[in-house]
Formats: C-alpha cells, structure tokens, sequence
C-alpha cells in the first residue's frame, strides 16, 4: 500500500471502534503502519477486551497494510509508555500520534458522582497528556541525538469541550482541557519537529449514539454525513509530511464540513488607570457586554436546538 502517508509509524487510541477504526484504516491505506490501541472496554468504559484492536488489525492486514494491536490503558502512566515502545518496537519509531480514546458518564451538575468525574476526566484529559508525554520525550531524545524528526500529534476534543454540552459537565471539560493541552504542547513542541492540533468531530460513535440517536441515524439514501469514515481524511492529512506549517490548530469537521474553531482572544476591556470601586464595575461591564461578541449557545439549550 502506499500513499500520502507511506512508510509513517503512527499510533492511534481508542482504534477498535467508531472514529479511532476508521482513523487506523485510512491511514494504513495512505501506506503507514499502524499500532492500532484499544482497551476494548462498554460504552460506559467498564470491561476490557482485546477483541476490537485485533479484529482492526486483521482487517488492515488483509488491505495487504502493516499493524500491530496495543491493548494497554492509555491514562496509566507505564501502560501509556509500554504504547510508544510498541510503535518503536514493532516498526523502528514513531511519526504520529492520534489521541482519540473516551467514552461517556453523562448526568447533569447536581447528580454527578465524583468517580463519574473523576473517570471521564481520566480517560479524556490524562489519557491525551500520557502518550504525548511518553511520545514527546521519544521525539526530543531523537532531536537531541541529531535524528531527523517531523512528527505530528492529533488530538481529539469535541463540540462540548468548545462550546459546553447540557449534562455533560465531565466530559465538555476535559474535551476543553484538551485544547489548552494542544495549544501548550504545540509551542513547546515545536523545536523539536513536532506539530500539534485537534479536531472536534462530529460522527456517529458508541457515545454519540446514546445522546444524540435520531441526528446520528444514518439515512435512507445519499451522503451518510454522520459516517465515523468522513473525519479520517483530515486527520490523515495533519498526520502527514504536508502539514508541516500547521500547528496549534482546531479543526471542526462533520461530513463534508471542514472549519477552524477560534477560541478565547482578548476582548474589549476598560482601564481606570487605578484601583475601581466597586459601585463603578456594574456600568463599565455593562459596557464590555455591548462590545463583546455574543457567544455561541451551550449544545444542548433552546438557543443551540
């Protein structure tokens, strides 16, 4: 197989399934070789099988691809880390890393449970910063020893983590958290060949599903827009030699759509050129609110729909 990705080791999370599978097998089509993770765990993250990485692995194999299955937890610290020595192992190094393990624990604010914080936080937030660290000491010590290195790095928030999600406060920050993370990572990366972005896809997976149902059912005839397959092609690309110039971005993509998310800038602002009392803040923010831009609405409100 060859293509725009030949001979690239890349490393995609949570590639059994949904997104992170079509991922895998875009890529091994562009002619990489994949190490295809998955913990093979339910919808609500409990279980753990090896039966989703290896059935993806067989199915890149008889695309006459290249592919080993990796089955450890992405947000454990040794299990992330024996991730990248499976990349360096099997195929000799490591050129891309997809970040793209989660799942869901959805409940509003005053019924969430710590632990359904804390597992959501965990898998999203930490199982994103695990294999980039692991991963970014693997590209800087091969930078230091005067190695050639251009990497990339794909990360994975979503719609909730740019905007906010009713009911989903666990997961729309760690999807935020993930931002800041691709922002950060990608300047401090960048010396040493490694691009970092992230994409905020919409596509029918395991969690989608259970939230949205009738928007993400396929339809009778025509363009699947919610197929899991149109949000590969994007990532393949930044996965790529030819996005080298490109970093610290976010891309949202759903079907045929493909944008750029802008996030926080600084926006208007008053200055005293002294200490406020507090009587004069009610009227200078009131002005500030009529010069500001109106956010977009919270997914899930009457205003999003």
């Amino acid at each position: 197989m060859s293509g725009l990705c030949e001979g690239r080791v890349v490393v995609v999370t949570g590639a059994g399934r949904g997104i992170g599978r079509e991922h895998a097998i875009e890529f091994a089509r562009q002619g990489a070789k994949v190490v295809v993770n998955d913990l093979g765990t339910g919808p609500q993250g409990g279980g753990r099988s090896g039966d989703p990485a290896h059935a993806v692995v067989a199915e890149i194999r008889d695309l006459g691809g290249e592919a080993v299955a990796n089955c450890d937890d992405v947000a454990d610290w040794d299990g992330a880390g024996r991730l990248v020595k499976t990349a360096v192992s099997a195929f000799g190094g490591l050129d891309v890393l997809v970040n793209n393990a989660g799942f869901l624990r959805d409940r509003m604010i005053v019924s969430m449970t710590e632990q359904e914080w804390d597992d959501v936080v965990r898998v999203h937030l930490k199982g994103h910063f695990l294999p980039l660290r692991h991963a970014a000491a693997y590209w800087r010590e091969q930078a230091k020893a005067g190695r050639p290195v251009d990497a990339r790095v794909v990360n994975t928030s979503s719609g909730a983590g740019l905007l906010g999600s009713v009911g989903q406060v666990n997961y729309a920050a760690a999807k935020a958290g993930i931002v800041a993370l691709t922002h950060t990572a990608a300047t401090e990366l960048g010396r040493y060949g490694v691009t970092v972005n992230a994409i905020a896809p919409s596509a029918r997976t395991r969690m989608t599903e259970q939230v949205f149902s009738a928007m993400m059912a396929p339809p009778e005839s025509g363009f699947d827009i919610m197929d899991p397959a149109n949000i590969a092609p994007l990532v393949v690309w930044l996965g790529s030699a030819e996005s080298a110039g490109v970093t610290g971005r976010v891309f949202e993509v759903e079907g045929g759509m493909i944008s750029i998310a802008t996030g926080w800038h600084h926006g208007p602002g008053v200055d005293k050129g002294g200490r406020w009392h507090v009587e004069e803040i009610g009227e200078a923010v009131a002005k500030l609110l009529t010069d500001a831009p109106i956010p977009d609405p919270v997914y899930g409100t009457a205003a999003q729909g």
